[in-house]
């Protein structure tokens, strides 16, 4: 038994911003610490972006395991890199949705 809740880290593209906050809910109550992106009401800069990226990564270091939030199996750049990040620190990664068998 840990001794400490565990921690989820969300990755996903921005346009999922209602799952995303979907996921974040239905793991809380499950009882789990959840690390999410970022969010911003107006359009950021290519400097603000980069800076949210890098942060994202220390989420993800953070976290015991990344749940990428991916409808319809999408999955972006940034998340891509992610994804990515997260495998080669040996994090597990789960997806709410199956990935297309062409990735």
């Amino acid at each position: 038994m840990p001794d400490r809740p565990e921690i989820v880290c969300i990755c996903g593209s921005t346009r999922f911003v209602d799952e995303m906050r979907a996921a974040n809910r239905d793991l809380t109550f499950a009882g789990v610490i959840v690390v999410a992106p970022g969010e911003a009401d107006e359009l950021i800069t290519n400097e603000q972006k980069t800076a949210l990226d890098a942060l994202h990564l220390r989420k993800i270091d953070l976290a015991d395991r990344v749940l990428v939030v991916n409808p319809g199996g999408y999955i972006g750049e940034s998340t891509s890199r992610e994804i990515a990040y997260a495998h080669t620190t040996g994090k597990p990664i789960s997806f709410t949705d199956p990935i297309p068998s062409d990735r």
